[in-house]
This record gives structure tokens, sequence and C-alpha cells, in this order.
């Protein structure tokens, strides 16, 4: 009895995680870089990243799981987004953003559509979606420096610095295939060979960049 329970369980697994809520953000900002950012984070921390509707080399990272619990709570106080989030006031674009909840085992799913809003929730999970783009956003530049500008990877690790001074930087893991090859590359700079090193030591060893203090 006890092996069919287990054999149904694993089953059902991966039936149960599609079906999980997950949170969608999308911003459309012409004339920016990028011009188009969408996010999607599931309830286990599985995170995916895209630069345009129909990205064909999208990237996949994963949140430490308090982090997901957290943007999740925020979308629990902000009624799922089945409330408006826009703020009527005079302020500047700054991309058409839109929060997305969505439901696959149920009938909710919700969206809100925003330029500014003022509701402190609303701006703390905005404030995370941006930090994973930020941070992806120096991924894809020490991913593509290592590749083709090899002088220019010292600056791009110069960028990640300041994106972890700022204590912005997501999921620090991810760049850790990358460190090691620079590391282990002697065709590199070695100032940037010694700080790739530094990184992934202080990314295998320390905790990820702390959570964001949510709001009531």
């Amino acid at each position: 009895m006890m092996r069919w329970i287990a054999v149904f369980a694993a089953m059902l697994g991966p039936v149960l995680a599609q079906a999980a809520p997950r949170l969608v953000f999308t911003k459309s900002f012409p004339g920016s870089t990028p011009a188009y950012v969408e996010i999607s984070v599931e309830k286990d921390g599985s995170v995916v990243y895209k630069e345009a509707p129909d990205d064909n080399n999208p990237i996949s990272i994963h949140l430490p799981q308090a982090d997901a619990d957290t943007m999740f709570s925020l979308a629990d106080k902000l009624n799922h987004f089945a409330d408006p989030l826009e703020t009527n006031v005079k302020v500047a674009f700054m991309g058409k953003k839109t929060f997305r909840y969505e439901d696959p085992a149920g009938t909710e799913k919700h969206h809100a559509d925003f330029n500014y809003s003022a509701d402190l929730n609303a701006q703390a999970l905005l404030d995370w979606f941006e930090r994973i783009a930020e941070s992806e956003r120096d991924f894809i530049e020490l991913e593509r420096t290592a590749k083709y500008d090899k002088l220019g990877v010292q600056n791009a690790l110069l960028q990640i610095q300041t994106t972890l001074d700022q204590q912005r930087l997501v999921a620090p893991q991810q760049f850790l295939p990358l460190l090691d090859r620079i590391v282990k590359n002697e065709s590199y700079m070695n100032m940037a060979r010694q700080r790739a090193a530094i990184f992934a030591q202080q990314f295998r060893a320390g905790p990820p960049a702390p959570a964001i203090t949510t709001h009531k």
C-alpha cells in the first residue's frame, strides 16, 4: 500500500507543481535598455527572465524559497492584483508595467497595469522584480564580455560589485559557472581573474542577498 502511495505521489508531484500559482511581471519601455522585460516567478522559486515576448533564449534561475514566499506574500496583500494599482498623479512615464497573478488550478487570474503606484506593497513587489532584472542584466553582460570582449570582463565584474554593494544582487549562485571559467582561463586579465575568484568564493559561502522588508 505504501509503495502505491509513493508511486502516486511521484506521478502527481509534477502536476501539482504545474498547477501552482505564478506571478508574472512585464514592463514595456521603448527606448530603454532593455525595451521589454518579462519575469515569471513560481511558488517554488523558479524564475524565467525574458527580454522579448518571443525570447528564444530566456534565462532560468532559482530564488531562495524565503524570497519567493516574500513576493507571493506581497501579491496576497495586493489582493492578487484584482484591484487597480495606478496612482493618478503627474509623474514622468517610467514604462508600462503589469503584475499578473495566474492560478492554473483554479479560475483566479488577475492583472493590473500601472506606470506609477503609491501603494507601498506594490512598490516593494516592483522592487523585487527590478532587482531580478538588474541581476540578469549583469549576468548577460558578464556572459557577453566573457565570450567576445575579454578586456571588458573587468568592467562587467565592477558592475556586479556595485549591484552587490547596493544589496540588489539576486540569486548570485547563477554566476558561478561564468566566474569559474574566468578564474581558470589565463587569457583574461589577472585583475579580472582575481576579482572573479573573490566573487566565486563569496557566492559559494555566503547567504543570498537580504530580503526587502515588506509593508502591512
